[in-house]
């Protein structure tokens, strides 16, 4: 329920507290007085599109702030839930602040919200009933949700939605999967051709640099060779003293030399080192100038290898080895992707058809709850619009066949005579005041099974009058025993019902500016209210008199 309602700054309200009890809350004013106005800042703090023109004349940006009551609402603790919030134990203070430029903050508690929390959190805490929303009678989703809800099929239906909302993304999905295998075929034969062009070349890391390397090597292998073996001849000749025997024998001398002229000692050991060092340096020398191959075929292999790694290089326009295996990655990936989307095509096929069999399943229970409630809705609604000086209305639900849908398969069509003979669609039969009292059933109907907390009627009595008002007032009455409602109305006897009345007036400041204000009548102002309403401006004493009958 709606347990207060402040606003600062909003249209014509300069600044607002108010308090609501539970139970029937009865609105009213003169024409013009404001009534809209109120409504529009409740819409507003549920989410309702901002405009700067709702920012009052007395600042810069204007603020609406409702305390609500939702304990026992699993739908509003999972919207709660889900954007972050503390549920509080279900009393939930909302906030919008609207400034000059047209941009708008939400709050819940103190925490910022999305304005899409508060849409989604609106159904559920206010269901606003205007004089045009019997034009609802004709829309046939409306008609539909409200035999569902009588039948207390909301669960199956929010079930069928989401089945078919997934339903809906597997088959988009499944689309754009066989787009993406198109576009893969009309390349797969090239890209198959091109990584195994580069897949049989057994492309390894820094192959060229080692290639180069030994194409070098090869080309001047017999002058390699040359050299080598005159380095061999000069340090070991095969005729003549070889330049190890000269060391040897030098440092002998040396040594000799050492036993009176320590110096030369350290010259010897110099001379020996040298000599190992060059006697190491000639056997690699020799190893090397024995491997040294000189080798046309190996040449050319070698060359025909760089000429093929060059030419992958030019055609994929790589500067190296490393950038072509990742061009033969990337053309696995795309070989390999064709194969996965494949598989996801065949998963997809099965997803399907499960989901379809789900859908399928919600929409034959859909049906059957639905057909076993439209003839016990039908004669509850007739009931309520006969209880409304019909009396010989006939008010029927005809249950159709529609196209598969996020609802399911069927289509509802409310239809209603005044006279009780062969009812037809409401909206080709019924008259303004008769199409106010259908709708009013049908929100008696959903106040007692959809379990809304607060309703708000706002001239629901609009075309009807006397002993029809008088009964439209007691039949919002009873709603209020099942949950908050408040009626914004201009007939008497409706405003005589409620357990607590409200006057909205707007009156002008000293400085000339129209404000609106909102009181709570009680006693004598009460009456005094009702009296205006019966009699117009000028209250004489038998419409007092009238008044004080009615709230008596």
């Amino acid at each position: 329920m709606l347990r207060s309602l402040q606003v600062r700054n909003y249209v014509l309200i300069d600044s607002l507290e108010i308090d609501f009890p539970a139970g029937l809350v009865i609105i009213t004013g003169q024409t013009g007085a404001g009534k809209s106005i109120l409504l529009g800042a409740l819409s507003l703090v549920l989410g309702a599109k901002a405009d700067a023109g709702m920012v009052g004349a007395h600042g810069d940006n204007c603020v609406v702030e409702a305390e609500f009551s939702v304990d026992g609402d699993p739908v509003a603790r999972d919207i709660i839930s889900e954007a972050g919030l503390d549920w509080n134990d279900g009393t939930l203070v909302i906030r919008r602040v609207l400034g000059r430029s047209g941009r708008s903050r939400s709050f819940i508690g103190d925490e910022p919200v999305q304005v899409g929390v508060l849409s989604a959190l609106s159904s559920r805490l206010l269901d606003i009933h205007s004089q045009h929303q019997t034009l609802l009678l004709t829309d046939r989703p409306f008609q539909l949700s409200m035999l569902d809800q009588y039948a207390g099929l909301d669960d199956t239906v929010a079930a069928c939605r989401a089945a078919w909302k997934r339903l809906g993304a597997l088959r988009t999905e499944r689309e754009e999967v066989r787009e993406r295998l198109q576009q893969l075929a009309l390349q797969r034969d090239y890209n198959q051709a091109q990584f195994d062009q580069l897949d049989q070349a057994r492309l390894q890391e820094d192959e060229l640099e080692a290639l180069e390397a030994e194409q070098a090597q090869l080309a001047h292998a017999e002058e390699i060779k040359s050299a080598l073996f005159g380095v061999e001849q000069r340090l070991a000749p095969e005729e003549g003293e070889r330049l190890d025997s000269l060391l040897k024998e030098s440092v002998r001398q040396l040594e000799k030399v050492g036993a009176f002229v320590p110096a030369a000692a350290d010259l010897a050991a110099r001379m020996e080192s040298s000599r190992l060092e060059l006697d190491d340096i000639l056997s690699e020398v020799s190893d090397i100038e024995a491997r040294t191959d000189v080798s046309e075929d190996r040449l050319q292999a070698v060359e025909d290898r760089m000429s093929l790694l060059y030419g992958l290089m030019r055609k994929h326009a790589c500067s190296s080895v490393s950038e072509l295996i990742a061009v033969r990655e990337r053309l696995s990936g795309l070989l390999f992707d064709s194969t996965a989307l494949e598989s996801r095509q065949a998963g997809l096929e099965k997803e399907i058809s499960a989901a379809e069999a789900e859908v399928s399943g919600l929409s034959d229970r859909l049906h059957e709850g639905r057909a076993a409630a439209a003839g016990p809705f039908g004669t509850a609604v007739e009931q309520l619009v006969r209880s409304l000086e019909l009396d010989s209305a006939l008010f029927r639900v005809a249950l159709e066949e529609a196209p598969q849908g996020a609802t399911g398969r069927d289509a509802v069509r409310f239809l209603f005579s005044a006279a009780g003979d062969r009812p037809v669609e409401v909206a080709k039969c019924a008259s303004g005041g008769e199409l106010s009292r259908i709708m009013l059933a049908l929100k008696a109907m959903l106040a007692r099974y959809a379990k809304m907390p607060s309703m708000i009627f706002d001239e629901i009595d609009t075309g009807v009058s006397g002993s029809v008002a008088d009964a439209m007032g007691s039949l919002i009455c009873r709603m209020g025993e099942d949950m908050q409602v408040f009626a914004i109305t201009h007939l008497p006897q409706v405003a005589a019902k409620g357990q607590a009345h409200y006057l909205v007036s707007k009156s002008l400041t000293p400085d000339g500016q129209a404000v609106t204000t909102i009181s709570r009548l009680s006693g004598e102002d009460r009456v005094q209210e009702l009296a205006r309403m019966l009699s117009g401006a000028s209250v004489t004493p038998e419409a007092v008199a009238n008044a004080r009958a009615l709230l008596g």
